[in-house]
């Protein structure tokens, strides 16, 4: 078994046709315009950009499956350490594949056996892997353990071709065909192959199958409407169907291969065209016919070979009109299907064209969908014809089979993509947001196909799943699926987050304070996470607690363990500035020399220096108190160098001071709009009373420093963005 990731093999664990054998298979596309022509080629001359693969995080403990009763000894003596490596890093393929070639080599089947279940767990898209491991069961002689492997292997990739005509292929080895329940129990299988992958584009061989096996049980009735099924279908060698049929036509009398309503509708009106030919042509030979002659007698309730061609050829002016119509439908889909490059799964990356291609077969696979529910009574006929006889289940309305085909085909599609795409959770969520209208709990099963087998170590979609679960109603699911995903990727802090948002939600504000406690006392070791939970907790209790001392306390422990970090202090500052004014002054001066105690970088001092002078300016009861703290802010400014402080203060340089309308200079600042009249704020405060007014402009002048833009508000920049990443910056 070579590895799967090698060039040669394909990402299923078969060795890839050659393309001189591709060629040879697939026709010729149908003609197309110039238009669709140009639209292919930019789309295969698109630049491949691959993607970044994902990593996993810390695995599991290592552990060995529990042997069965049949199995063999002890497993070969390099098994233990493949299997380690391959269990330690479940996302390395290599690993796998590696210990999968070992166990086939030493021919152990045990070890083969436990191999691969333990990865079709992991990867149970890989339906070659499926096949050699029914092969392995009914070379050791368990027919039913084989029959199991391909039942469970449909059941994780329903439409994979290759798997069902593996599958019947063993049931047609295993099974006693001289048991009249054989054939029922064979044909029973095609029909569900059919219904599940019978509108793949690819399906062709599936279909030809099902009628070379009709044929070898001696139904050619049953072969030709298999026949009649499949040219309703667009796929690769749709022409072919449409060949064999007509080969099948004339190889057989019509009645041995047409129902009988079909044959007897057609030969009561071909005989009624019969009939009319030879009295037209009876009238002519009266007029010519020797006095005394008769006419010649034809036996009545014979079929002449002349019957038979006409009914032959009335089946199959019926016949070209179906296959015209799938003929247009194979054109409409095979510039998309032509830039599908990789319609099988592999962990290898696919680069944005294929992703791109994709998404434009979607797009207009939903648009005719759309079409058609808009105007469902535009010629539904073929369309409700073929849904009932592909997947042999009746549709009501011609209008709502029409939607009820196009929606099928849309899901196929979908479910082909989810192949391919199985590690893109867009695609997945795209198809939630495509089924959740028609039907929650098939968009729920979705949501736990990709979250559990295929997308495990995908934040994003587990996260989206509990809020798709939260808005149907259901948050004991909800909490399930976060608390699952934090036992997956624990730390992860943006799902400790989410959990905690769940319970204030649901009204449980001791659950959604305990989580966020709980998220506190272990992050102590890592200090930057911690204040960061330290807020969070702190915001709670204060916005929805109405605790404000509890809130102070837990960011003052916070500080105590990370002095130098800015947001604690911010947060600390902003909790004492909401409270009531007269209780509050001192809190908020203390938060302040706090501030300037710590490590902190000198804009962030002057920053807090400032918005305790302006707490001063707005709630001080005292002119004294505010020229103190005026005082302490300007020594600051000066301590922290003359540069910064003319920043700050926005002295212009004298080339940027343009003139005014009535021609006195102004000085125009790059971060002051035109029409905000600008103040310096480092002017000294006014030495006495009566002397010269423009001296007045430095009381009057800092008192609105605030206004200024770069001064604004508490100027918060999104703090902690622990929504653009999944922790915290450090």
């Amino acid at each position: 078994m070579a590895a799967e990731g090698c060039e040669e093999m394909s990402g299923n664990g078969e060795l890839e046709e050659s393309s001189a054998m591709e060629a040879a298979e697939v026709p010729a596309p149908p003609p197309i315009e110039m238009a669709e022509m140009a639209e292919m080629a930019e789309e295969n001359g698109s630049a491949a950009i691959a993607t970044e693969a994902p990593v996993a995080p810390d695995p599991a403990p290592y552990s060995v499956p529990p042997a069965t009763d049949d199995e063999e000894g002890e497993p070969p003596a390099d098994f233990e350490r493949l299997w380690k490596a391959a269990h330690d890093n479940p996302q390395d393929f290599t690993s796998w594949t590696d210990l999968l070639q070992y166990c086939e080599q030493e021919g152990h089947i045990t070890a083969s056996r436990r191999a691969l279940e333990a990865f079709l767990t992991r990867y149970p898209l890989c339906y070659g892997y499926w096949k050699k491991f029914a092969d392995l069961e009914r070379r050791a002689g368990y027919n039913s353990k084989a029959e199991e492997v391909c039942v469970q292997g449909l059941q994780a990739i329903p439409l994979s071709v290759d798997l069902w005509i593996h599958y019947i292929n063993l049931l047609l080895g295993t099974l006693d065909m001289n048991l009249p329940e054989s054939p029922t129990r064979i044909r029973s299988v095609f029909e569900e192959a059919v219904a599940a992958a019978g509108l793949d584009f690819h399906s062709d061989r599936l279909w030809d199958l099902y009628v070379e096996w009709e044929k070898e049980q001696g139904n050619m009735r049953n072969a030709a409407a298999v026949l009649n099924r499949a040219l309703k279908v667009p796929t690769q060698v749709y022409n072919t169907h449409y060949e064999k049929f007509k080969t099948h036509l004339s190889s057989h009398e019509p009645k041995e291969v047409l129902s009988s309503e079909e044959y007897e509708e057609l030969r009561t009106l071909c005989r009624q065209s019969q009939k009319a030919e030879r009295a037209e042509q009876a009238q002519e030979e009266e007029e010519e016919r020797p006095p005394g002659e008769e006419e010649p007698t034809t036996p009545e309730g014979t079929d002449s070979e002349e019957l038979m061609q006409k009914i032959r050829e009335q089946v199959l002016v019926h016949r070209d009109k179906v296959y015209q119509d799938n003929e247009g439908e194979v054109r409409k889909r095979w510039h998309f299907e032509d830039a599908i490059k990789r319609p099988y799964f592999h962990v290898k990356p696919l680069d944005r064209v294929q992703l791109r291609a994709w998404h434009s077969y979607l797009d207009w696979e939903i648009a005719q969908l759309n079409k058609d529910t808009k105007d469902p009574n535009q010629d539904p006929s073929q369309a409700a014809t073929e849904e009932s006889e592909v997947t042999a289940q009746p549709q009501e309305g011609s209008g709502e089979a029409a939607v009820a085909v196009d929606d099928h085909r849309v899901r196929i599609l979908f479910e082909r993509c989810l192949i391919a795409c199985a590690l893109y959770e867009e695609f997945w969520i795209r198809y939630v947001h495509y089924l959740e209208p028609h039907s929650v709990d098939e968009a729920r099963a979705v949501f736990k196909r990709a979250c559990e087998v295929h997308l495990m170590f995908k934040p994003n979609i587990h996260m989206q799943w509990a809020t798709f679960e939260e808005r149907h109603g259901d948050l004991t699911e909800a909490r399930r699926v976060l608390e699952a995903l934090e036992k997956t990727l624990p730390g992860l802090a943006v799902v400790r987050i989410r959990r905690a948002a769940l319970e204030r939600r649901a009204g449980q504000l001791d659950q959604s304070e305990a989580l966020l406690q709980e998220a506190v006392i272990e992050s102590k070791e890592k200090p930057t996470l911690h204040a960061f939970y330290s807020i969070k907790l702190a915001r709670l209790l204060l916005k929805l607690g109405r605790n404000p001392s509890r809130a102070r306390r837990v960011l003052q422990e916070a500080l105590e363990i990370s002095p130098d970090n800015d947001k604690l202090h911010l947060n600390l500052l902003e909790l004492e500035v909401s409270g009531e004014p007269w209780a509050s002054a001192e809190a908020v001066q203390e938060c302040v020399t706090r501030a300037l105690a710590a490590p902190l970088a000198p804009h962030t001092k002057i920053l807090f220096s400032q918005r305790g002078l302006q707490y001063a300016e707005d709630y001080s009861n005292s002119i004294q108190s505010v020229l103190s703290v005026y005082e302490e802010h300007q020594k600051l400014l000066n301590e922290l160098g003359g540069t910064k402080r003319g920043a700050e203060n926005g002295d212009e340089d004298p080339e940027k001071l343009s003139k005014s309308d009535d021609g006195s200079a102004v000085a125009v600042s790059a971060q002051v709009p035109p029409t905000m009249a600008h103040v310096p704020i480092t002017t000294p405060p006014p030495p006495v009373m009566g002397t010269d007014m423009s001296a007045q402009a430095g009381y009057g002048g800092y008192s609105s420093w605030y206004q200024q833009p770069q001064y604004g508000g508490y100027n918060y920049q999104n703090t902690w963005n622990y929504n653009q990443g999944y922790y915290p910056p450090s």
